[in-house]
C-alpha cells in the first residue's frame, strides 16, 4: 500500500481523514464483478499487502455497477471445463488461498454489498468481518444447479450463514433475499441504496476509535476461539492475551486515558 499498483480489475485507494482507509473494489461490472484467474490473483495480492500496512485501520471491500459479485467468470469456466484433475485443484487452491487471505488480513474488513452475490460472491462476502447490504441484495450459492458444489468457500460461509441454513441453500440453490441472510447472520445490517454509504461510513469510524492493536487482536480472538471447546489451555490463552494487551504500550495508555478523561494518541 505504500505504492500505488497499477491493478487490471479492481482498484485500491485510500480514504478516510487520515488515509487509513483502505477501498478496494472490484471493477467488472460489465460481467458482474465475475471471478477469473486475474481477479483472484489482484485480491490476493491486495489484501497480502493491505494487511503489511501499519497506517490502515480498516479496509472496505466494494463494488461497481448493480452486481457485487455473481461467482465465477463465464470465459473462466469454459477453460477449466478442459482441465484434468490437477489442474482443477490448482485453480481451486489459487481461490481457496484468496479467500483465506481476506479471512485472515488483520485488519477489519466491511463487506459494502450493493447489489446480488452469487456462488463465489457469497463467499466474498462471508470472509469479511461485518456486512452491511441493500435490501434489494439477492444471494445464491447456485453451484449445484451446475453439478458442482461450493467447496473452497463452504468453511466461511457454513460458519457466516450457519450449519442449518447452510445444509438448505447448499442443496437446493434457491435464491434467498438481503433480509432472510439478515436474518441468518450472514448480513450484520441491512440499508437503502442511499443510506448505504452513510451506514459502512459509520461502522469504519465507530472501528478507527478503538485502539488500532486491540481491534486486530479482538478480530483474531474472535477466529481462534469460535467453535473451539473451552479447556484449561483456551481458558490460559485467553488470560496470556489480556495480560499482554494491558502490559501493551496501547493497552496503558488506554487505561490511562479512560481514567484521566483524556484522548488517547490514536484519537488525536
Amino acid at each position: 500500500m505504500s505504492s500505488p499498483h497499477n491493478y487490471q480489475t479492481i482498484s485500491v485507494q485510500r480514504e478516510g481523514a487520515h488515509g487509513d482507509l483502505a477501498r478496494v473494489s472490484l471493477k467488472r461490472p460489465d460481467v458482474r464483478n465475475a471471478f477469473n484467474e486475474t481477479v483472484i490473483a489482484e485480491l490476493t495480492a491486495a489484501f497480502a499487502a493491505i494487511g503489511q500496512d501499519p497506517e490502515l485501520r480498516v479496509v472496505v471491500l466494494a463494488a461497481e455497477g448493480k452486481a457485487f459479485c455473481a461467482g465465477a467468470d463465464l470465459n473462466w469456466m469454459k477453460a477449466m471445463a478442459g482441465f484434468n484433475w490437477d489442474q482443477n485443484h490448482a485453480d481451486a487452491a489459487l481461490l481457496a488461498e484468496m479467500l483465506w487471505t481476506i479471512y485472515s488480513c488483520p485488519l477489519p474488513v466491511i463487506a459494502r454489498v450493493q447489489g446480488d452475490a452469487y456462488a463465489g460472491g457469497v463467499g466474498l462476502v462471508a470472509v469479511c468481518d461485518v456486512v452491511v447490504a441493500v435490501e434489494s441484495a439477492g444471494f445464491c450459492l447456485s453451484e449445484a444447479k451446475l453439478g458442482l458444489l461450493p467447496a473452497t468457500i463452504g468453511p466461511y460461509v457454513v460458519r457466516a450463514l450457519g450449519e442449518q441454513a447452510s445444509r438448505r441453500y447448499f442443496l437446493t440453490a434457491e435464491r434467498f433475499s438481503a433480509a432472510e441472510a439478515h436474518r441468518l447472520g450472514l448480513v450484520h445490517e441491512l440499508a437503502t441504496a442511499e443510506s448505504l454509504d452513510e451506514r459502512v461510513s459509520a461502522i469504519a469510524t465507530a472501528i478507527a476509535a478503538n485502539g488500532p492493536q486491540a481491534v486486530r487482536a479482538c478480530k483474531r480472538l474472535v477466529q481462534d476461539v469460535a467453535h473451539t471447546a473451552i479447556t484449561p489451555s483456551l481458558r490460559d490463552d485467553t488470560a496470556r492475551r489480556i495480560a499482554d494487551i494491558r502490559a501493551s504500550a496501547e493497552g496503558r495508555e488506554g487505561v490511562q486515558s479512560f481514567l484521566n478523561k483524556s484522548r488517547p494518541n490514536w484519537l488525536a
